[in-house]
């Protein structure tokens, strides 16, 4: 077997050892078009789950590289004058320069043929000549360029700029500082890489690199003004680089990986951001899944797809951490008034992969700091504090988010939602959210979809909030109002979501008569008239709900139903009052707002729900989202309930664990609104996370409370809590132990023969 491999970085030499270590016989060659001592950054850090993948793969390489790592446990954040130090995290570096000579070594061992200064031929023309070609050529890949037809590449440019440099001495800890300069927020990221010398990244906005003069700076001039932006954490010591370049980072994503012969490694195929340090990382372990794929299947084409299939899953959930690490650090200044151990903790959990329950582990002293600073009485987990909004005090961070249950009969709630909602409310969350319910016939999704436009549904209703209060005293239940508009008169979600009935279907409106997706039925535009009647009918169901009982009323302006099909670009195409700019696009649901917030008492608290963006091209944006987010709570909304997409059916979601808190995160931190984040939010883990770091103030969950009506009480539980933000119902106290699942007390071997 001929393999032809492009670039000499660590993914492409590590991939070329391990593939000739495994078959003695293979003839591989390395083009590399620097000199063997070219290096271009200076240290590399490595996880122990990498390493431990290279020590099962390679010993030889492993041990070298042992007697090479530094290692270190903490983690230093220092802002306004204040150091704060996290332990327990665990790194291991080396030098660049380093790392490529030990496998440039094990490369001329095993008779690698390695050519240096020498550019490869292009991929195509190797691929006639060679079986296998390894394209490891980095984030400016000549290869995924040639063959952009076949690889399917999309790059993402992002908004701040970076610098590589290197201090001749070694940092103690994993250092993070920011300074507020003249021109704006500068972050260092910093990390010792041997003995006697650190990496030192400094970053800033692309706006405030050209403010401070950084975009006509050459080399040795950036160098010094990052020393003396930093001169106290560097003790006045210089800094110097290496070819270094201030550069904005780009996210690599591809289609494909493979094309014919040809296959992406490393940055060629997938970049993520240098914050959470695994761009070498990813590069290693994608050369060690290829081995073991052309290993293990019996042909190339078979070995190239089981590698794809194997590591791209992984890379997609690395890419998404690094995305939100990355977003974290260009809204910087977003966060620099959070009081000193929230914004460590906030940075330390940024990429949502290190959580409140990671941190207890490594470092109990500094977690509970946290928690002192935050409020949290001794022995209580963050989501079991309370918070107040208007009149009303939650007992904890927890809310069963609004779901669609359509098991209504003409728009009244019966036995089932009774059940429903009252076995979630014994389950323990702060606030209890009934499904979207209707305020109008005509604005129903499915025929099973319930209302509050007539006295019968009114007197139905009343018999679930008068269930909850009596019998879960202490518990909030919440109604979300709203209109279908263009996405009603469908069937039931488990008959086909967002399919138009078969027969039965009641006329559609919405701001344009734009239908949802091809096949649905094309609303009408409504006129200024109909405006008028939907805002009362809206009122209307308000004063029912008020007299129901309802604790708290959220108006439901997002997913594409009538109210967000005002908000978004993509469905409102009017040409009056109630279009175009955002401000006439936010006329009528501000305008609705008011009206019920009017009929609404005034010591019960209202919130909104918004869809923060539209997940697709010339949609709504998490810009426009800040806009939308302040206009409601000028209007005296009291909590911003942050959703995401599902207003057009073209969407493109970025999908993942907590995948769309980030955007309620910018709106809390740059608005000063409070906020319920939603979106896969599975863990008590993720709730503890987000609360203690400052993202959001209350947590909605859907899925999980379908799983586990107790999903509350059960992490109160878990947790061994017992206090106030947690009761269990007298009736279910002997329950509020985990049952035993097997005898723990068995004696235990004392011999053993062979």
């Amino acid at each position: 077997m001929r393999v032809a491999v492009i670039g000499g970085g660590p993914g492409g030499l590590y991939a070329a050892a391990l593939l000739k270590r495994l078959d003695p016989t293979r003839e591989i060659t390395v083009w590399e078009r620097n000199a063997p001592d070219d290096t271009f950054g200076f240290g590399v850090v490595l996880s122990d789950e990498t390493l431990g993948g290279i020590e099962h793969a390679d010993p030889e390489v492993y041990r070298a590289l042992q007697e090479e790592f530094v290692r270190w446990d903490d983690i230093d954040i220092v802002h306004r004058g204040r150091t704060l130090t996290s332990g327990g995290h665990g790194f291991a570096a080396l030098g660049r320069r380093r790392l490529l000579g030990i496998l440039h070594r094990r490369c001329r061992a095993l008779g690698i043929d390695l050519r240096f200064r020498a550019e490869a031929p292009p991929a195509a023309e190797l691929a006639r000549t060679h079986d296998l070609v390894i394209a490891a050529d980095g984030v400016h890949s000549t290869t995924r360029t040639a063959h952009a037809a076949a690889f399917g590449p999309r790059l993402t440019t992002h908004r701040c700029r970076y610098i590589w440099l290197a201090a001749d001495f070694a940092f103690d800890a994993f250092r993070f500082e920011i300074a507020e300069t003249e021109h704006g927020v500068v972050q260092l990221h910093a990390y010792p890489f041997s003995r006697d010398a650190s990496t030192v990244i400094v970053e800033m906005r692309e706006e405030v690199w050209r403010a401070a003069g950084l975009d006509r700076a050459d080399e040795g001039e950036s160098a010094a003004w990052c020393a003396k932006t930093f001169a106290e954490a560097l003790g006045g010591r210089p800094l110097r680089s290496n070819n270094s370049a201030w550069t904005a980072f780009r996210t690599v994503v591809n289609a494909r990986w493979s094309h014919g012969t040809t296959v992406l490694l490393g940055d060629a195929a997938h970049t993520a951001h240098f914050s959470i340090g695994s761009g070498t990382k990813l590069a290693v372990e994608d050369a060690l899944a290829l081995a073991a794929c052309l290993q293990e299947q019996p042909d190339t084409a078979s070995a190239l797809a089981a590698y794809e299939e194997e590591r791209r899953p992984v890379v997609a959930s690395t890419q998404r951490a690094a995305r939100a690490s990355l977003e974290w650090f260009e809204e910087l200044a977003t966060y620099l008034d959070q009081p000193p151990y929230q914004f460590a903790c906030n940075l330390l959990t940024r990429s949502r992969r290190v959580t409140h329950g990671n941190l207890r582990l490594r470092d109990r002293r500094f977690t509970t700091a946290v928690e002192r600073e935050y409020g949290c009485p001794e022995h209580t987990p963050p989501m079991f504090t309370p918070f107040r909004l208007r009149g009303l005090t939650l007992r904890n961070r927890v809310v069963v988010s609004p779901m669609d249950m359509y098991s209504a009969h003409d728009g009244v709630p019966g036995d089932f939602h009774l059940v429903h909602l009252g076995a979630r409310a014994l389950g323990g969350a702060g606030l209890i959210m009934t499904e979207m319910v209707c305020v109008s016939e005509q604005g129903r999704i499915t025929p099973g979809c319930a209302g509050l436009y007539t006295p019968g549904q009114a007197d139905a209703w009343r018999r679930v909030t008068d269930f909850v209060h009596d019998q879960s005293p202490g518990t909030a239940l919440g109604v979300q109002l709203g209109h279908a508009g263009r996405k009603g008169s469908t069937k039931l979600m488990w008959q086909g979501i967002d399919q138009p009935l078969d027969d039965g279907n009641w006329p559609l409106v919405a701001a344009s008569p734009l239908p949802y997706r091809p096949g649905s039925q094309r609303p009408q535009e409504l006129t200024a008239a109909e405006l008028a009647v939907l805002r009362e009918q809206f009122t209307a169901a308000a004063a029912r709900a008020a007299r129901c009982g309802f604790d708290l009323l959220e108006l439901h302006c997002a997913h594409g139903y009538l109210l967000s099909g005002f908000l978004s670009p993509l469905t409102n195409q009017r040409t009056d009052a109630y279009g175009g700019s955002l401000a006439g696009r936010l006329r009528f649901p501000l305008e609705v707002f008011d009206a019920v917030r009017e009929a609404w008492p005034a010591d019960r608290p209202m919130t909104v729900r918004i869809s923060a963006t539209d997940w697709a091209d010339g949609g709504t944006t998490a810009d426009d989202s800040l806009a939308i987010a302040a206009a409601f709570a000028e209007h005296g909304a009291d909590a911003i309930d942050v959703s995401t997409g599902q207003v057009v059916s073209h969407e493109r979601p970025d999908f993942g664990r907590s995948y769309q808190t980030p955007f309620a995160d910018r709106i809390r931190n740059t608005l000063g609104i409070p906020v319920i984040a939603v979106g896969a939010i599975s863990s008590w883990d993720d709730v503890n996370s987000l609360v203690l770091a400052g993202r959001a103030d209350l947590c909605a969950l859907a899925r999980p409370h379908l799983y586990d009506p107790h999903w509350t009480l059960h992490a109160a539980a878990e947790q061994g809590y017992a206090g106030p933000g947690a009761p269990w119902p007298l009736p279910y106290q002997a329950g509020s132990r985990t049952p035993p699942t097997g005898r723990t007390d068995a004696p235990k071997p004392r011999l053993t023969l062979r």
